[in-house]
């Protein structure tokens, strides 16, 4: 499969929370992480999910939100990864950053020049990404 989408994450899924219109699913990723997706109810049945299948995990990666790590700020996203920074390509108005969050795998942020320098991020710095539940795409293998 091929998307547009910078981000995929592989996990097996280790909960549903059923909900009327909206399920809560958790992906636990291969190297112990959580990610939480919020998708409709009518979406979770047409996957098939199941505690203990695999799915995939699609984000945006202007839906992937950095902070620098120290900041001492509590955030509402749910998915929040700590990692180190291992790339910025530099463009005309934005960043391209990819954060190293476990073994192999990767989180990229395109975030605004402007944002980049502000936060003073550069290669090797630790930074955590923020992803809301709600800015997740889940998808099956058939």
């Amino acid at each position: 499969m091929l998307t547009s989408a910078r981000n995929h994450l592989t996990g097996t899924v280790t909960a549903i929370v059923k909900g009327a219109v909206n399920d809560e699913v958790e992906l636990t990723l291969p190297g112990g992480k959580a990610l939480v997706a919020t998708i409709t109810h009518s979406s979770v049945q047409y996957l098939e999910l199941r505690v203990g299948g695999e799915a995939s995990a699609f984000i945006k990666a202007p839906w992937v939100i950095l902070t620098a790590a120290d900041t001492g700020l509590r955030f509402s996203a749910r998915n929040q990864f700590t990692g180190n920074i291992t790339n910025i390509v530099k463009g005309a108005i934005n960043s391209e950053v990819t954060l190293a969050i476990d073994d192999g795998m990767s989180l990229v942020s395109v975030i605004t020049n402007e944002s980049v320098a502000g936060l003073r991020l550069k290669e090797g710095d630790e930074a955590i990404a923020l992803v809301k539940a709600s800015s997740i795409v889940l998808a099956t293998h058939e």
